[in-house]
């Protein structure tokens, strides 16, 4: 037996000894799924809580990060096992969130000492619940068109501008923000920098944005001359776009990962509203186009999950590479699928939205195909992605113009 596996048996036992069996089946243990943390939480499940204090005292809130940041000092391989079995009885990650998926990582490679220390101990404790300030109003896809200015004067940056579909804002406490401190540089890419706010510092000010689904995690975020240290400049200044897509790496990668659940779940699921709502008991669903495309979800579930499974094995490192966007695609059409599946076969019942004659599940289905709409444009649309995998991964050329 290889150490790998010894490591396996013993994080099963310890787990499944371990985690509160109220959360067991409750999740898909992916790396948005737990508690958030935060200064502005109001958790009250003791059940969470006690998960995370266990996940805090053990190092596995951040499974390879060095230990004295309160990480557990093991390597990606072990963290990747430790998920596993997470997800193997459905049980939540003891913190989860931006800050441990993808501002952490990111911190632990281009930040300094000071800023290591400062930030990352807070983030495996959950004490701090941080979010992205990318995209602007004209800077989406086109994210290196962004215009919020960060000019200096003496030992502060002075903010100006907008972000949008900041998610979170209204619930975080820090943001990492990408800004233009050079604007006349040549290229857009360039003069950019990574820098760090409070959003509890003068000037800065999230307004949540209401959805069509009833639910909402974005924000727009303004900063209106609000000082903030030059000391919270990340990497070298004008140099932030390579911290930037490092960043977007890493959340495409988790976007994936979140999206992934259990091997067979998504099938399951539909199966299971197909039952309900079609009446259907044991045996096979007798329309055999339905069959046809539940078989089909099913293959791409299949394929979905092999390919998560190729890319870690295939990882040198553990920073996510340009098959991060492969898993973003497919994860997302996927989840569409799903739920554009899970609506057809709920008929009338699908159109639930309040009121008398739909059951909470149906209305809560509903919402969740809205949102999953979003899911092929935020953190990098899907084209963007197709360009990323054929320029990066396949190694196509340019088009000619």
């Amino acid at each position: 037996m290889s150490e790998l596996d010894t490591f396996r048996e013993e994080a099963r036992a310890w787990i499944r000894e371990n985690a509160p069996k109220s959360l067991w089946g409750t999740s898909g243990s992916g790396p948005f799924e737990g508690y958030w943390g935060g200064s502005k939480n109001t958790e009250s499940d003791p059940d969470i809580l006690e998960w995370r204090d266990l996940g805090i005292e053990k190092g596995w809130t951040a499974p390879s990060w060095p230990k004295k940041y309160g990480g557990g000092g093991l390597t990606p391989a072990h963290e990747q096992i430790i998920h596993e079995e997470l997800r193997a009885i459905g049980v939540p990650r003891p913190i989860a969130g931006q800050g441990l998926a993808m501002f952490g990582p990111v911190l632990l490679k281009y930040g300094n000492d000071k800023q290591r220390a400062e930030h990352l101990p807070k983030i495996t404790r959950g004490e701090v619940r941080w979010c992205q300030g990318y995209s602007e109003p004209n800077a989406g896809s086109d994210l290196a068109n962004l215009q919020l200015r960060a000019e200096r004067d003496g030992d502060k940056f002075v903010l100006n501008g907008q972000k949008v579909w900041t998610s979170h804002a209204n619930l975080s406490d820090w943001i990492y923000c990408l800004t233009r401190t050079d604007p006349k540089a040549p290229k857009k890419q360039m003069g950019i920098s990574v820098i760090l706010a409070d959003l509890n510092t003068p000037g800065i000010t999230a307004r949540r944005i209401d959805l069509i689904s009833g639910y909402s995690p974005f924000c727009e975020t303004f900063f209106d001359n609000a000082r903030v240290p030059v000391e919270n400049l990340v990497g070298k200044l004008n140099e932030g776009w390579t911290i930037a897509k490092a960043i977007l790496g890493y959340e495409r990668s988790a976007i994936g990962q979140s999206i992934a659940r259990q091997p067979g779940s998504a099938q399951r699921e539909v199966v299971a509203r197909s039952r309900k709502h079609l009446g259907v008991g044991e045996g096979p669903i007798p329309d055999p186009l339905l069959r046809d495309e539940v078989a089909s979800l099913g293959m791409l579930e299949e394929a979905f999950h092999l390919t998560l499974a190729r890319i870690q094995q295939g990882a040198e490192s553990s920073t996510p590479g340009p098959e991060g966007s492969i898993s973003k695609i497919v994860g997302t059409e996927l989840k569409q699928k799903r739920f554009e599946l899970g609506m057809k076969v709920a008929g009338i019942q699908g159109l639930g939205w309040e009121g008398p004659g739909f059951d909470e599940d149906d209305i809560q289905y509903t919402r969740d195909w809205l949102r999953s709409r979003a899911s092929t444009i935020e953190g990098g649309s899907s084209e963007i992605q197709k360009n990323i995998v054929s320029k990066r991964v396949l190694g196509l050329p340019e088009a000619k113009k």
